[in-house]
């Protein structure tokens, strides 16, 4: 059998994952596709009160609103799920 010293410095450093909220992940969608909460309002059906709570984790997004905004802003609805965050226990109406 063959043995090799392995020499951790051929190795790539763990990388550092950046944690957002859902709503943090509305907003930095919204903003690659240049769009202002209005606009993405519009294009969602979802009130532009209800859609600062959201971005501002204030309020949780229900599964209509999901895929409204996922259709809005052209993404799979998965890509607004994000992890991490702070939990949202109420519902956001609209």
């Amino acid at each position: 059998m063959i043995t090799k010293n392995i020499d951790m410095a051929d190795f790539l450093p763990e990388k550092d994952y950046i944690r957002v909220s859902a709503g943090e992940s509305v907003r930095i969608v919204r903003e690659m596709h240049e769009l202002t909460v209005t606009q993405l309002a519009l294009a969602s059906g979802i009130p532009v009160a209800t859609l600062h709570a959201i971005e501002n984790d204030q309020l949780k997004f229900s599964g209509e609103q999901l895929a409204a905004l996922a259709e809005a802003l052209q993404v799979p609805p998965a890509v607004l799920m994000a992890t991490g965050g702070t939990e949202n226990t109420e519902s956001a109406a609209g």
